[in-house]
């Protein structure tokens, strides 16, 4: 009996390794395609114009909103603290360097992953299951060309304009709660940002956001790209590359900033 309930586990954990070893291969197979047609193939400019809107220009309201919001909290959590030790004066700076080295580019990254890298996997979902996917080939138009490239590069793109708005919307939150709720001084709150916050600051977190939209689009035309199942299938791929998209770029947040501090740049 022992021997029988040992044999079942070894072979569902075999058959789990087997299946994340097998979507692994296809999920990087399918990005060296990707770009493979992106240096191969021209690009179709319209619709990167149309992505750059849609993930870019479309998303401002929520980044402003978040950013703010989250440098209004920060601001209030930093005054909690530095008040006990007597530090006030250096609120301003670490809400900078919270918002340009980490909550800018991963909040908003987790942001237009639900918004629009879930729209990604729906939209090239639905048209895999409507077979219109099978009719760009047939009309010898390349799918990647034409749905998967435009995708991937406006949203690696955008995503650094994004994070800028938002450390700035950030920066501008701890500064008003600063000064117009709490009455600390301004002049102490940008002094110290000018003294202490460093162009690397700024950089790093610029170059883990278009990491970040790399991934999020990747993840999101992938799963919408390989939907089965008629209109549950697409609600399921939705899901997953919101799940894996938000997963993939809190590990990658790690990584990066590790490798950017040992490599100096950030």
């Amino acid at each position: 009996m022992l021997l029988q309930s040992i044999n079942s586990l070894v072979d569902v954990i075999g058959v789990w390794v087997i299946d994340v070893l097998s979507e692994l291969g296809s999920t990087i197979m399918f990005i060296a395609q990707t770009i493979y047609i992106m240096f191969s193939k021209k690009i179709k400019f319209r619709q990167l114009v149309e992505q750059l809107k849609h993930i870019g220009v479309d998303s401002f309201p929520v980044v402003f909103l978040t950013g703010t919001s989250i440098g209004l909290a920060l601001a209030l959590q930093s005054y909690i603290g530095f008040s006990r030790v007597g530090a006030l004066d250096f609120i301003g700076v670490i809400v900078t360097l919270g918002m340009t080295r980490e909550l800018g580019p991963v909040i908003t990254s987790l942001m237009v992953t639900g918004r629009a890298g879930s729209s990604m996997a729906a939209e090239i979902g639905s048209m895999q299951i409507s077979e219109q996917i099978d009719a760009l080939r047939t009309l010898c138009i390349d799918p990647f060309q034409y749905l998967i490239v435009p995708r991937v590069l406006a949203s690696t793109f955008i995503l650094p304009f994004l994070t800028i708005f938002s450390m700035i919307c950030g920066i501008i939150g701890g500064y008003i709660y600063c000064v117009y709720v709490l009455g600390l001084n301004p002049e102490s709150y940008i002094a110290s940002i000018q003294q202490y916050v460093v162009l690397s600051d700024i950089t790093g977190g610029l170059v883990k956001s278009a990491c970040f939209g790399f991934i999020l689009s990747w993840i999101g035309t992938y799963n919408g790209y390989k939907t089965t199942g008629g209109a549950q299938g697409v609600g399921q791929s939705t899901t997953k590359s919101v799940v894996v998209g938000s997963i993939m770029i809190l590990v990658a947040n790690y990584l990066l900033s590790s490798l950017l501090f040992k490599t100096g740049l950030a």
